[in-house]
């Protein structure tokens, strides 16, 4: 096991991961921003080192420092959590080659799955099943593409293939609409990825999202931990995530889980990753697979009783997985709902000043955050201030132990979202479950 590494990231999941290596006898470094001196993990690590200006492209995204706090405190590894540069292939890569472990899959695993054109293509050779579409990208040749879309079936969807987060994908209904939806996709692309390569899929117009977690080792072994639903969803962004899926039988979940397992030891997947599905009509249909750690991997831990931060810090370290699949059960229902420093109503985020912090207890409940009293929540990143997980023996008691944990947590001097969270458990629909992705849209007005 590592004597000592870096955590290259900030806020709660940092945190998460501090706490990991503490069980593990692990010594962190905690890189950080000037913006953030007085995070909760820098203040408990055992070392920190300021990598940068308030600015992510000058501090969380500084390749060159995050490496060189590496070199000055004799770190061993360095663990990436999620956004920043989890799924950047070049960090990966220059991390190894700087003689360091780079915490997650290698550099060409997380290029081939960046790229959502090779990605469907690995999957489909693996026996994943994808959305309809074409599995190259499109071209300049507007006849080609105008075809292909009546083949397709109105209404499609343009993708770009280094998207992520909702960004670089527009819907068409009309065959009129295509062309300039594909120009704008591409423009938009080339800005926001580095990448104007876009492709083709047909729109499902009713689906789920439904994610499977996976971890596989560098022994050949792969496991699958069972499917999150997190179809609660504005703008492309998850806000309520849950496990397991509603509707999804244990055959089911068996069929698609190990198909799952199996692809990542066909791609020599390495670490803690997601495959992310449509689910529509009893179908799956593969749109993306996240090489990192997931923002909602708490809901899998709860219904597993499986710490997939330590593993990812186990397999990183050269261990065989701890666990085979026939010793995964899932045993209840979990609920989280993300907590955002942003008004509850027009979405706008509000940082400042945390007057007083209540974190809820009980039962079945885990609060996720480094938010504390005083807190300074600065302007500079995602909205994000924490999670609030709830788990019951069935999805009724979980959702009334997440009610009741809304009710009791405090966060003063700024808006959060928690009176949506709070709308949303009590929502009959989604008391119903199985909800598609366009529900909370449409609940809001916004869709």
């Amino acid at each position: 096991m590592f004597d000592k590494i870096v955590i290259a990231n900030r806020g709660e999941i940092a945190l998460r991961i501090l706490r990991a290596c503490r069980e593990l006898g692990i010594k962190v470094v905690a890189v950080h921003s000037e913006a953030d001196r007085d995070l909760k993990h820098v203040r408990l690590a055992d070392e920190s080192v300021c990598i940068g200006p308030a600015a992510s492209a000058d501090s969380y995204l500084n390749i060159p420092a995050i490496i060189s706090a590496a070199e000055v405190t004799d770190a061993e590894a360095i663990h990436p959590g999620y956004g920043f540069l989890s799924e950047n292939a070049d960090f990966a890569e220059k991390v190894n080659q700087s003689g360091f472990i780079f915490i997650g899959p290698t550099a060409d695993t997380i290029r081939l799955m960046g790229d959502k054109i090779s990605a469907k293509n690995a999957m489909l050779a693996a026996g994943i099943p994808c959305v309809p579409g074409n599995n190259d990208p499109l071209t300049d040749d507007h006849k080609k593409n105008l075809k292909l879309a009546q083949e397709i079936g109105y209404p499609v969807i343009i993708k770009a293939a280094g998207g992520g987060g909702g960004r670089g994908m527009r819907t068409v209904h009309t065959e009129a609409a295509l062309l300039n939806a594909i120009g704008m996709t591409k423009a938009e692309a080339g800005s926001a990825f580095g990448n104007d390569t876009v492709y083709m899929e047909k729109f499902l117009e009713d689906p789920r999202h439904i994610e499977f977690q996976v971890m596989a080792d560098s022994h050949g072994n792969a496991i699958h931990l069972g499917e999150r639903d997190c179809s609660m969803q504005r703008r492309h962004q998850k806000v309520v995530e849950e496990a397991p899926a509603p509707g999804i039988t244990e055959e089911l979940r068996k069929k698609i889980g190990e198909r799952c397992a199996k692809a990542c030891i066909d791609i020599g997947y390495l670490g803690a990753g997601t495959f992310e599905f449509l689910y529509e009509k009893g179908e799956f249909y593969f749109i993306e697979m996240n090489t990192r750690v997931q923002v909602e991997h708490p809901v899998t831990e709860m219904i597993t009783g499986f710490d997939i931060v330590k593993e990812q810090l186990r397999i990183a370290a050269g261990e065989p997985l701890s666990a085979t699949q026939d010793q995964i059960k899932i045993k209840g229902h979990a609920i989280e709902c993300r907590l955002n420093a942003e008004d509850p109503r027009t979405f706008m985020p509000c940082p400042g000043t945390i007057d007083q912090f209540h974190m809820p207890g009980g039962p079945g409940i885990r609060c996720e955050t480094h938010i504390y009293n005083g807190y300074k929540v600065p302007p500079y990143y995602d909205s994000m201030i924490g999670k609030l997980i709830a788990h019951g023996e069935d999805r009724k008691s979980a959702i009334a132990r997440m009610n009741t944990a809304l009710s009791e947590i405090i966060i003063d001097g700024i808006k959060t979202n928690i009176p949506l969270q709070h709308d949303i458990m009590n929502d009959s629909a989604f008391a119903a479950g199985g909800q598609n992705i366009h529900y909370l849209e449409k609940k809001l007005g916004i869709y």
